[in-house]
């Protein structure tokens, strides 16, 4: 029984590790996505990241009538030099193109994708 409940443990052990792992090194998903930016915004308090909107040049229907399709995306608090550039376009009413890079602990955490370079 004792052998029993040590090999339980171990490969509960095990699986937890292997659980954390995955959590904090696993990338789900990655790509591009291009627009202009329509806004920007550091609102967070626990997970220190700037908010931001992307305007991708399409039109959705809703009962209201066509409003514009964005996409909403989130730059970590170490990336300043990505917030700056982004910034600039969206002072200068300019196109970017954002690469991305969904992770799936700051999935959990903050809820957005997470862009990696302008």
């Amino acid at each position: 029984m004792k052998k029993f409940l040590r090999r339980f443990v171990l490969i509960g052990l095990v699986l937890a590790i292997s659980g954390v792992f995955f959590i904090t090194s696993a990338n789900f998903s990655s790509g591009f996505r291009a627009g202009v930016p329509v806004k920007i915004s550091n609102k967070r308090v626990l997970f220190k990241t700037w908010e931001g909107k992307l305007n991708v040049d399409g039109l959705t229907n809703s009962g209201q009538g066509a409003i514009p399709t964005t996409w909403a995306f989130s730059i970590p608090a170490d990336a300043e030099d990505v917030r700056a550039k982004i910034d600039q376009a969206l002072i200068q009413d300019r196109r970017v193109k954002l690469m991305l890079q969904r992770e799936i602990r700051k999935t959990l955490l903050a809820g957005r994708h997470q862009v990696l370079r302008l």
